[in-house]
């Protein structure tokens, strides 16, 4: 008896590290497959247009070696669009996977519950108020995330963000929102409404560098700040009582989550415009390709949203061309496909057994 017992623990634990080991090689993997399809994806959104420039002259524009035009284009016309696609995405995938995480549901990402619609509400009553600036229209877009989050927390979950009746609290103030912000666009003057029904559209088409240095630096510190947050976020994973347990200040550990995940939809969303199903299908898509991952990996989930709103913005720009369509028509489009998928999976699996 004393023999096999005192054995097991070097024999099982080489076997356990090498395990770790391979899941690690798997998730290095397939964030460096993510990041590559990402860089593939801009250097394709830099190329393709009424202007087509060749890859190698995209490489030596970026590289500080192109001819006049075509650093402009590449450079100045096209850089812009394309890296706000890839940061706003990331930024929406890490919103969705901090709020499917704290509600440990899938339906629980910030287009869904509410938040994304109320920032645009506030973006909305800036733009239409006729002092529409990026530093305005991100207050206000940032106001309206906040408030519908505590809005919905304060109805649908004192005592947790967990349960069914937070979310299904946050799809009914979503609801109520979605009538209010076509109340203002209906009131507003025909012009300005015009420019609205653009904006909530959702669109990357006409974004600038002026648009893209001040949404990169607000981003900055999010993201810096979001590595930080993942042990907290792991342990609230576990539930309330299991956190308080283990010490976690529960309360104002959710209530700084929150904030951040609300900052970072409030960002893309006054930049944008209200860009829905990237923050609800990223995470889920990210538990896929990082399955041997406890819970949601947060830099899987922002890669892959910025390769969602990267591949979806291109597809809005070139797919139809000449004719563009919004971004968000096309997020819209697949994201019904993935709810779909989300929806029908269990009964699937089902079938399966």
């Amino acid at each position: 008896m004393t023999g096999p017992t005192s054995t097991m623990p070097t024999t099982t634990a080489p076997g356990a590290r090498r395990s770790r080991g391979r899941h690690r090689h798997r998730a290095a993997g397939t964030t460096l497959t993510l990041t590559l399809l990402g860089a593939a994806v801009l250097i394709a959104s830099l190329a393709a247009g009424d202007i087509s420039v060749p890859v190698p002259d995209v490489l030596h524009a970026l590289a500080g070696r192109g001819d006049p035009l075509t650093s402009t284009v590449v450079l100045t016309w096209r850089l812009p669009r394309a890296l706000l696609a890839l940061a706003l995405g990331a930024a929406l995938g890490l919103s969705g996977a901090i709020f499917q995480t704290l509600t440990r549901n899938p339906l629980g990402s910030p287009d869904v519950i509410g938040f994304n619609t109320g920032a645009s509400t506030g973006a909305l009553a800036v733009l239409l108020s006729g002092t529409a600036g990026y530093t305005r229209t991100a207050l206000g877009a940032l106001i309206g995330g906040l408030a519908t989050a505590a809005l919905v927390y304060a109805l649908g979950g004192r005592r947790s963000t967990a349960t069914t009746r937070f979310v299904v609290t946050g799809i009914a103030v979503s609801a109520i929102l979605t009538s209010v912000n076509t109340w203002l666009m209906y009131g507003a003057d025909t012009a300005v409404a015009a420019r609205a029904a653009q904006w909530t559209a959702g669109s990357l088409d006409a974004l600038g560098w002026e648009h893209a240095v001040p949404a990169l630096v607000a981003l900055a510190p999010l993201a810096l700040i979001t590595p930080f947050l993942v042990r907290t976020l792991r342990v609230l994973e576990l539930g309330d009582d299991v956190a308080t347990a283990l010490g976690a200040r529960v309360v104002r550990g959710r209530l700084i989550l929150a904030t951040v995940g609300v900052a970072l939809t409030a960002v893309a969303t006054s930049v944008a415009g209200p860009l829905a199903f990237v923050a609800l299908a990223a995470p889920q898509i990210a538990r896929l390709l990082y399955r041997r991952t406890p819970g949601i990996s947060l830099p899987g989930a922002a890669l892959t949203g910025a390769l969602l709103l990267a591949g979806a913005d291109w597809v809005a720009a070139h797919a139809f061309a000449p004719v563009q369509l919004p971004t968000g028509v096309v997020t819209v489009s697949t994201g019904g496909a993935y709810l779909l998928w989300l929806l029908l999976g269990p009964r699937r699996g089902g079938r399966k057994g």
